[in-house]
């Protein structure tokens, strides 16, 4: 009983903490993405950390 209060207890410290993006599992809901030219042309995309990155190999 007193792990079933504990986990309901936690499931709602948690709701809306956790979110799935296009880029993996985050404590944001949106992507803060930083895409940008430097001086010779070349492109740079700089995105915050997540929790949990979903792997880029498995969809080639």
């Amino acid at each position: 009983m007193k792990r079933i209060v504990s986990f309901v207890i936690l499931v709602f410290l948690l709701q809306g903490c956790i979110w799935v993006n296009e880029r993996g599992i985050s404590n944001k809901y949106y992507n803060d993405c930083k895409e940008y030219y430097d001086g010779a042309g070349i492109y740079h995309k700089k995105c915050d950390e997540n929790l949990l990155d979903w792997s880029n190999e498995s969809s080639k």
